[in-house]
């Protein structure tokens, strides 16, 4: 039996309405609040959360002597074009030349990583 559900996942960022829009644009949905936190609910999903953080220092990736705090899997079902779209909204490639794979990692406008992943249909 489960202690607990999980509520929402929080990032910590800079402008916490702004990288509620960066994803938003990623995966629809709408942004509230402003200031220190805001909510992005995704229809049909889990939401997301954005707190500001003073002092805000992204992760390093790849990193092997840091922490990369966590990070976000996007399945996806056209990398190329799931690509297009994230880099238009700021997102910043961090290992994405290897087309032969089925994962590419970015990280948003506050620098956490996220990965585009293809979708495996049988």
């Amino acid at each position: 039996m489960a202690l607990a559900e999980l509520g929402v996942v929080v990032l910590d960022c800079p402008d916490p309405r702004a990288l509620a829009g960066f994803y938003a644009g990623v995966l629809g949905g709408t942004v509230e609040g402003d200031g220190e936190w805001a909510d992005l609910k995704v229809p049909g999903g889990q939401a997301l959360a954005f707190q500001a953080a003073p002092g805000f220092v992204p992760p390093k990736w790849p990193a092997p002597e840091d922490s990369q705090q966590f990070h976000l899997d996007l399945v996806v079902e056209d990398l190329d074009a799931a690509e297009k779209g994230v880099l238009e909204l700021g997102a910043t490639p961090l290992d994405a030349e290897d087309r032969s794979r089925t994962w590419r990692v970015y990280a948003d406008p506050a620098g956490h990583p996220f990965c585009l992943c293809r979708i495996e249909r049988p």
